[in-house]
């Protein structure tokens, strides 16, 4: 059970990172561009659960915090 809600968190954020790639190439905008391929990327290799959530949370909300 518990991998399989691995799985859905790892989609759902990848997902959303996606939207931040998409976002980022066509503002030509460096941080959402960066954050999406991290967050496309990052949440395979978070073994545990709530430290993957807790770290794609972050990278979500870092665009509405900082802006360059």
């Amino acid at each position: 059970m518990e991998e399989t809600g691995h799985l859905l968190w790892v989609v759902l954020f990848g997902a959303i990172g996606l939207g931040y790639l998409t976002y980022g190439r066509r503002q030509g905008a460096l941080l959402p561009l960066f954050i999406g391929i991290t967050l496309i990327l990052l949440p395979s290799f978070i073994p545990n659960l709530y430290a993957m959530v807790a770290v794609c949370v972050t990278l979500i909300a870092i665009p509405y915090f900082v802006r360059l």
